[in-house]
């Protein structure tokens, strides 16, 4: 059964400071479609001050998902902060629950799971309500469907990005239920969500920063 070593996960963390950095206009774009036009500047924020305090440090990939989530929890302000800390250190304590270096597929679909449930416990939102759990949710499905399958981790990481990629498009015919767009009512629709979007970029770089590390 193909893995990636928990103790040489700094790479995936720093794929994912990079695509947030790369696509902080585009963040910030959307947001201001129908939000307040901040994520981008916040997003890109929290994943910098990361970048810039253990860029040149050894760390498990665990243990940089704890950081970076304390980070964005305590830093960041706003909303999404606290959202995006509890799902990556949620996902940091599934992972160490193990007390193994090898990190293999039901280990990784657990992990994000336990981000989504995290999730679920602090905010009311749930599929349909455009969200990032548009975006999460059906990248966790698509995780346990192939665990419990006992599929190819390579494999699983690809579908996963399908179902993220298509979660977050699916956002753009929502009416928002949830922060600042949710008073747009029906002028919401037309538009994606910019949480489900940053969590398409976060999840999609998770498994490019992976599939090198398989063996």
């Amino acid at each position: 059964m193909s893995c990636f070593l928990n103790s040489q996960g700094k790479p995936v963390l720093m794929e994912m400071v990079k695509d947030i950095q790369e696509n902080k206009g585009y963040l910030g774009d959307v947001d201001g479609l129908i939000g307040d036009g901040d994520h981008g500047m916040n997003m890109n924020k929290g994943f910098t001050i990361f970048a810039s305090r253990f860029e040149d440090k050894d760390f498990s990939f665990s243990e940089g998902l704890n950081e970076l989530g304390m980070v964005l929890m305590n830093e960041i302000g706003g909303s999404m902060g606290p959202i995006y800390g509890t799902i990556l250190m949620d996902m940091a304590e599934s992972i160490g629950k193990t007390d193994r270096d090898e990190i293999v597929l039901p280990d990784f679909a657990t992990a994000v799971q336990a981000g989504l449930d995290g999730l679920c416990e602090i905010v009311d939102a749930r599929i349909g309500d455009k969200t990032l759990v548009d975006t999460l949710a059906p990248a966790t499905a698509s995780l346990g469907k192939d665990a419990a399958a006992g599929a190819d981790f390579a494999a699983s990481l690809t579908r996963m990005k399908s179902a993220a990629e298509a979660g977050r498009d699916s956002t753009k015919d929502m009416v928002a239920k949830f922060g600042r767009s949710s008073r747009l009512g029906e002028r919401s629709r037309g538009v994606l969500d910019a949480g489900s979007c940053s969590c398409c970029i976060i999840l999609s770089a998770m498994a490019d920063g992976i599939l090198p590390l398989l063996k």
